[in-house]
């Protein structure tokens, strides 16, 4: 079972990541991790520590000669904006003590739609900075770090993952057969195809007009100082049929994967397939009629796909279709009241730099997020410790 811990602050030194259960014999490199490291810091809307941020992946252990041992691999990421924190940073986070601990300045204005006021009352904090350093999005990128070496694994197997943006405010696709016209052709050569096309544009949306709007809404409430959110999907390609399992509510493949996303910052909300669309209409209309098909895996196809690859908590072995909600960032330029937690007095809250809409950036996260999920149900098809075991074992599945 391929399992992972980050840990680190947005503004610390570094962040760490620990992965346990890759098999050994899979290679991973540095570039093939920072594929993604790079491709989540592009997009936009995105706010202005994205200019200096260049995440490189470093490995520690695990690895021999580019390849897993099938030990413990571990890794880390330097702050890359460290110079411009590192003045402050050993007198408000001192990993040690300090003397005058009362004259350090203390954050006392919670952002509503945030971690800050909630995470206070948990910990006992009278300071949010604890709170702010841990929760940041930030993290997800020693998340997409680790995840990535899951990817790796996926596509060694031929299992591709790739998303893109259907919606941001306002603007997006006028419903489910739209985006499947456009999205199924970008990913009719593999999942990684469609992520490769969706690059292409500056919020990651594979229709141009779309694009373009979706651009000019972002600058829209950047003017405003608000901040937008929006819809995204993540299209996984390469799957057998029967991953996942009916017989115990937490082997079903499709509620490992809405945790997975709904573990990630700032996601409000996912469906498989159709989703809330297929409670508008009727039966003959949701579901996908099963033919007979001598080129699939069983023998067995669909006419459709609507259930977004998945039934009975089972991969059907077609694309894998997940959609996912980001909420609007909860930073603001205009920003909402607040009560400060020390005098307990309304004020505005206060401004951390941030995107205005970092939804773009998110697709990659949840792309990868989903990765170890996959993987492990896999893993648990096949069994294996080494590649050369695991590999012909996932052929027989088709």
């Amino acid at each position: 079972m391929i399992r992972y811990l980050t840990a680190g602050e947005s503004h610390g030194p570094e962040l760490t990541g620990i992965v346990e259960g890759l098999p050994a014999g899979l290679e991973i490199t540095a570039e093939g991790v920072s594929l993604h490291l790079a491709r989540r810091q592009q997009g936009y809307g995105r706010g202005g520590r994205m200019a200096w941020e260049k995440d490189l992946v470093r490995f520690s252990s695990g690895l021999r000669f580019g390849k897993a041992m099938g030990s413990p691999v571990t890794m880390s990421l330097a702050n890359r904006a460290w110079e411009k924190d590192a003045a402050n940073w050993p007198v408000t986070m001192s990993l040690g003590p300090v003397e005058n601990e009362s004259d350090i300045e203390k954050i006392t204005l919670p952002r509503p739609g945030h971690a800050d006021l909630v995470g206070t009352q948990k910990y006992r904090f009278d300071d949010i900075r604890p709170v702010i350093e841990r929760s940041s999005a930030r993290e997800t990128a020693m998340r997409v770090a680790c995840c990535g070496t899951a990817r790796l694994f996926l596509k060694a197997l031929g299992v591709e993952i790739g998303g893109h943006v259907l919606q941001i405010g306002e603007h997006g696709y006028e419903g489910w057969d739209q985006i499947r016209e456009v999205a199924d052709a970008a990913s009719r050569n593999g999942a990684e195809a469609l992520f490769e096309t969706a690059d292409e544009s500056e919020v990651r949306c594979l229709h141009p007009e779309l694009s373009a709007k979706m651009v000019d809404e972002i600058k829209k409430y950047r003017k405003a100082g608000s901040s937008l959110g929006g819809i995204y999907e993540i299209v996984v390609t390469g799957l057998p049929p029967g991953l996942g399992s009916y017989v115990q509510w937490d082997r079903k493949l499709d509620g490992l994967l809405a945790q997975a996303i709904m573990s990630t910052q700032a996601m409000k909300g996912v469906q498989i397939g159709m989703g809330f669309e297929a409670g508008k209409r009727d039966g003959r209309r949701v579901h996908d009629a099963i033919t007979k098909d001598a080129a699939t895996p069983g023998g067995f196809g669909r006419k459709t796909n609507r259930a977004g690859g998945i039934e009975g908590g089972m991969t059907t072995g077609q694309p894998l279709l997940i959609q996912g909600v980001m909420k609007p960032i909860p930073t603001m330029l205009d920003p909402l009241g607040t009560v400060d937690i020390a005098t307990l007095e309304p004020a505005p809250t206060r401004y951390e730099r941030s995107d205005v809409c970092a939804l773009p950036r998110a697709v990659v996260v949840a792309e990868s997020v989903i990765a170890p999920v996959i993987a492990n149900a896999i893993l648990e098809k096949t069994g294996g410790d080494s590649m050369a075991e695991i590999l012909p074992r996932f052929k027989q599945l088709f």
